[in-house]
């Protein structure tokens, strides 16, 4: 029995997810700015502080949560996970269309 490569796809994407299930929404964003203490280094503009940030919708609100130097990778990489989840999602989306277009050309 021949092997629908749709089906294929679909399944090894499915398969995928499980590997996202730690993913978060939102945006990571990192940022440099002067702290505005005019006797800092950053106060010249050239040592500028990093500033990583979280922004979601939360409880329907937007949403900014500051985070550590030391927690900016792994949040880094949960969002990331989010948009590797939509890119699957969508594959998967036209993989379901592109069968259902040919079931319905048979018929």
């Amino acid at each position: 029995m021949a092997i629908d490569p749709e089906l294929d796809l679909r399944g090894r994407l499915i398969r995928g997810l499980g590997s996202l299930r730690e993913m978060f929404p939102g945006s990571f964003v990192e940022r440099s700015r002067k702290c505005g203490k005019p006797n800092r280094r950053c106060a010249g503009g050239k040592y500028l502080h990093h500033e990583f940030l979280l922004s979601v919708v939360w409880e329907g609100k937007p949403r900014t949560f500051h985070l550590s130097a030391e927690l900016a990778e792994q949040v880094r990489a949960k969002v990331e996970m989010r948009k590797r989840f939509e890119e699957s999602a969508g594959k998967m989306a036209n993989s379901n269309l592109r069968r259902f277009l040919r079931q319905k050309g048979k018929k």
